[in-house]
C-alpha cells in the first residue's frame, strides 16, 4: 500500500457506538473491512454530543442520555478506491449517514537525517558554554 498524495476522497460514516454487526460494534466492522480492502487508513471518533435522524441528542454531560454517543468513521483514499469500498458500506451500514467530500493530502514532511555523528556530552552546536554536567549557561 503506498500514501495517497494530492487529490482524494475522504469518506466519513456516522453512526451511534451501539450499533453492531453480528454481535461487535459495527465502527469495529467498517475499520476492519476497509483494513482488508487495502484503504490507507481509517480513525474513529467518538463524539461527546450529537443527534442525528431520531432527533434525540445524546451527550455524556448526563448519565441518563450517556449511551449511544455518535461515533465518525474517517477513512482517505483515492477516490477510485473509495467508491469501490461504497458496496460494502451499503451492506453495514442502514440506519447511519456516509458522506464523501474531495479533500487534497498533502505529503508529510521528511523526517531528520541522521549525519552518523555521535553527539559529545556537554558540547552544543550553537554558542554558549556547557559545563561538566552538559548543562548551558547562558
Amino acid at each position: 500500500m503506498t500514501r495517497p498524495t494530492g487529490n482524494a476522497l475522504r469518506l466519513t460514516v456516522f453512526i451511534g457506538e451501539n450499533d453492531t454487526w453480528h454481535h461487535k460494534p459495527l465502527y469495529a466492522e467498517i475499520v476492519h473491512r476497509a483494513h482488508t480492502a487495502g484503504l490507507a487508513g481509517a480513525s474513529v471518533f467518538r463524539g461527546i454530543e450529537g443527534f442525528g435522524a431520531s432527533s434525540r441528542v445524546h451527550t455524556s454531560r448526563l448519565l441518563s442520555l450517556s449511551e449511544d454517543l455518535p461515533v465518525a468513521i474517517v477513512i482517505v483514499d483515492t477516490e477510485e478506491r473509495v467508491r469501490a469500498f461504497l458496496p460494502q458500506l451499503d451492506e453495514l451500514v442502514t440506519g447511519g449517514l456516509v458522506t464523501l467530500d474531495d479533500c487534497e493530502v498533502v505529503p508529510s514532511p521528511s523526517p531528520p537525517r541522521s549525519t552518523g555523528a555521535t553527539p559529545v556530552a556537554g558540547r552544543t552546536d550553537d554558542s554558549g558554554e556547557s559545563d561538566a554536567k552538559g548543562k548551558r549557561s547562558l
